[in-house]
């Protein structure tokens, strides 16, 4: 089938070459130019396992392109996807939806001046662009239906649909399909979803043909088709985005407690996930949530409630946003009790910039954002992060920044483990202290693993001119405790009990770390 997919983020982009990849003919739209030109060069514009390949194979078979020119996608196609920004508004909680009325409103305005398939034409009997013969989704149109059919893949406010469909009149059929992608591993859960939801306000209609068409191979594989009428298909993306922060934040409540009751939360986790009610995804606790769907997305279901009159239905998401943010707080509490009270002049290395592994994604990043208190504290600051470190440079260009591991634990007084990458899981903990005092060779991170050019010492931080027993701040409870105690370190993590007991303060040092 021919289709278009408006937006080349990490929606766009990945749902573009993913439909691709199942067969279709797409044509992926963006406003901005330099991305549509890396795109069409075959280069993802951000990080995101599995991507490239695919992309790659789309632009060489033919069935994948991007442009800038949102005629050129209404002669490609009756079928668009709209998978653009949807952000947090500046100063208040509600989403911010213009980018997605400006998609329907150019839709509108091209249709309604007659642009469509056939109304330009290449070298062949097709619309321009397109195999000669190839389905554009019309087929079987409700007589008096609108031809162009528009899907909806951003998360909206709860009654955005209804409204889009006001704005675009008879030009347009809107329906919604969230997406539930998880960033890292964005393409499997394209290719391969839990579940397909398909919000329409005609079920059985058009909306549904073509769904089942665009998503024929996962259907066949057993996915589940829901279709529902408009504000449930809405509600359903917010409302499962809702409960996976309220139990990340529960489990970081009863962190909490266990850090004043000196018990350890990640057996706890353990005990509880094994109820078959509960299970045990979600229950990692930590530095918390972050990225560009969970934080906003709340506040903005939050905000539409309030709108609607159900205001109090969603207070306890204020407390869930909250509890989020404490960690981070905690986090750079520990700091300050590691360094005896006060983080200024000291060296304190953050591992990860990223808001989770396997992305590059910044926004709202756990780690950027204790990272940042850190530095506004005073503290000689230095991140590395595999992926993320391009964009996490022009977010807080006045942080140090590392070429890699090695470099980055050199000197280190602090070690806040804030991102939990593979290769900062496995590091060996005997290596990581010898990069500490200036005595790695580079190659012994762990089996397998790359770690970092060997840089020595940082600059001004002479051999073993550092704590006796550096501290390493687990933010992710994912390094094994015993294993970085035995190999010299004072092991610290949130939720395990013994929190940091405040140390008889050294010369901070002001090394160019």
């Amino acid at each position: 089938m021919k289709m278009t997919v408006f937006g080349t983020g990490y929606l766009g982009a990945t749902h573009a070459a993913c439909m691709a990849e199942l067969g279709h003919d797409v044509l992926g739209v963006d406003v901005d130019a330099r991305k549509v030109e890396m795109l069409n060069a075959g280069t993802v514009p951000f990080y995101e396992p599995g991507l490239e390949e695919i992309l790659a194979r789309g632009l060489r078979e033919g069935r994948l392109r991007f442009t800038t020119d949102p005629s050129e996608a209404v002669r490609h196609a009756t079928v668009h996807f709209i998978g653009v920004g949807t952000p947090q508004r500046k100063g208040s909680y509600r989403a911010d939806t213009r980018y997605v009325e400006a998609v329907v409103d150019t839709l509108t305005g091209l249709v309604e001046a007659g642009v469509g398939p056939g109304t330009a034409t290449g070298d062949g009997d097709g619309p321009v662009g397109t195999p000669d013969g190839a389905s554009d989704g019309a087929d079987g149109a409700d007589g008096a239906g609108p031809v162009h059919l528009v899907l909806g893949k951003s998360t909206v406010p709860v009654g955005t649909a209804h409204a889009l469909r006001e704005r675009a009149g008879d030009a347009l059929e809107i329906c919604w399909n969230p997406e539930f992608l998880r960033e890292g591993k964005a393409v499997e859960d394209t290719m391969h979803p839990d579940r397909i939801v398909l919000g329409t306000d005609r079920p059985g209609g058009r909306a549904e043909r073509v769904a089942r068409e665009v998503y024929a191979q996962p259907l066949a594989e057993g996915t589940p088709l829901l279709v529902t009428d408009l504000p449930t298909a809405e509600l359903v993306k917010v409302s499962a985005n809702a409960f996976l922060a309220t139990k990340i934040s529960f489990i970081n409540a009863v962190s909490e407690v266990c850090e004043a009751a000196d018990a350890d939360v990640t057996q706890l986790a353990a005990a509880i996930g094994l109820d078959e009610r509960i299970g045990p995804k979600f229950l990692g606790a930590g530095l918390g949530f972050g990225g560009g769907c969970l934080p906003k997305d709340i506040r903005a279901f939050m905000a539409r409630a309030g709108e609607l009159g159900a205001d109090q239905a969603l207070t306890f998401l204020r407390e869930v946003d909250a509890i989020n943010m404490r960690r981070r707080e905690k986090m750079v509490q520990l700091c300050r009790k590691a360094c005896g009270g006060s983080v200024l002049g000291h060296n304190i290395t953050v591992l990860g910039a990223a808001f989770k592994p396997e992305s590059d994604d910044v926004r709202d990043s756990p780690a950027l954002n204790v990272a940042g208190a850190l530095s506004l504290a005073g503290a000689q600051v230095t991140v590395y992060d595999p992926q993320a470190m391009d964009n996490a440079r022009q977010l807080f260009p006045t942080l140090g920044y590392a070429a890699g591991v090695e470099e980055a634990l050199a000197g280190a007084e602090v070690v806040v483990l804030a991102t939990e990458w593979r290769e900062f899981r496995r590091l060996d903990p005997a290596w990581a202290l010898r990069c500490v005092r200036g005595e790695a060779t580079g190659g012994g991170g762990a089996p397998g693993a790359a770690p970092g050019a060997g840089q020595g010492a940082a600059p001004g931080a002479a051999a073993g001119d550092t704590w006796d027993a550096p501290v390493m701040l687990d933010g992710r409870n994912c390094l094994d405790a015993e294993a970085w105690t035995a190999a010299g370190w004072e092991y610290q993590a949130l939720g395990r009990g013994r929190t940091a007991k405040t140390r008889t303060p050294a010369p901070a040092r002001h090394a160019a770390h």
